[in-house]
């Protein structure tokens, strides 16, 4: 593996021979694990609270069942949102052939997050020892049926387009159009939404309203009302915001983080 264009600790597994292994810990809120990559890929699970991973390439909020998927020799910094039960498979290379070389965030079903659990418990899994084996596999089956979920902020790299994130970032709650928004950037309404077109694949609309959910994920895993979150995210109303909530994650935010 090349580290020439690696950033960050290069945090190399203590055991070469084992299948997967595991890592448990708990953080408290706020902290950040600095940037960091892996000579494995890594499966990051929270049984608790909401972990806000970031890459060059995006952001990906990772709330309760969720996971996050992060190949080897990808650098990343995780930050927690509320206190956070942190539970964690470092698979060898590949081993899950049905998961991308890119980040993303994936359902976890109830018998993916116990078998997780299950495995932190025994901290190495070896294919020698045939019981390990068998349960390696289940953990190997449960991955390839597995769903992505549109928590993803994809990066930009424009200045203009860096400018409007950078303000929308600051205050969610600017209630300026894109063309309001554009004054001083040096290009028009019409130009960004070009620019927002081909950069991310993704309208100006849909990248604001993604922005807002990460933002109002974070404020409600630290223990926010919905009425406060949704204020906060430029939500004129709670049940605008639930409506947004629901579109993207198909329940409402009292249910999700019930």
């Amino acid at each position: 593996m090349s580290q020439k264009r690696q950033t960050g600790i290069f945090d190399r597994s203590d055991d070469p021979t084992s299948a997967i292994t595991t890592l448990s810990y708990d953080y408290r809120a706020g902290y950040v694990v600095p940037s960091h990559f892996h000579d494995r890929d890594q499966l990051v699970y929270a049984t608790r609270g909401v972990m806000t991973v970031r890459t060059r390439s995006g952001t990906w909020v990772v709330p309760p069942q969720r996971a996050v998927w992060i190949p080897a020799a990808i650098p990343h910094t995780i930050t927690m949102s509320g206190v956070v039960a942190m539970r964690t498979l470092y698979l060898k290379p590949r081993l899950a052939k049905s998961l991308p070389r890119d980040c993303c965030v994936i359902n976890v079903s109830s018998l993916l997050k116990e078998l997780i659990l299950h495995a932190c418990t025994i901290h190495a899994l070896k294919r020698s020892v045939k019981w390990q084996m068998h349960l390696i596999a289940v953990i190997l089956h449960q991955l390839e049926a597995v769903k992505t979920v549109p928590l993803q902020l994809p990066h930009l790299s424009d200045p203009r387009l860096v400018r409007i994130a950078k303000i929308l970032a600051n205050d969610c709650r600017d209630p300026r159009t894109l063309a309001q928004l554009c004054k001083g950037t040096g290009a028009g309404k019409r130009s960004v939404e070009r620019l927002f077109e081909k950069e991310i694949g993704m309208t100006f609309g849909k990248w604001r309203q993604q922005l807002r959910l990460m933002q109002a994920m974070r404020l409600l895993a630290e223990g926010a009302k919905v009425t406060h979150a949704a204020l906060e995210c430029g939500y004129s109303t709670p049940s605008a915001f639930t409506a947004m909530f629901r579109k993207a994650l198909g329940i409402p935010p009292s249910s999700y983080f019930g």
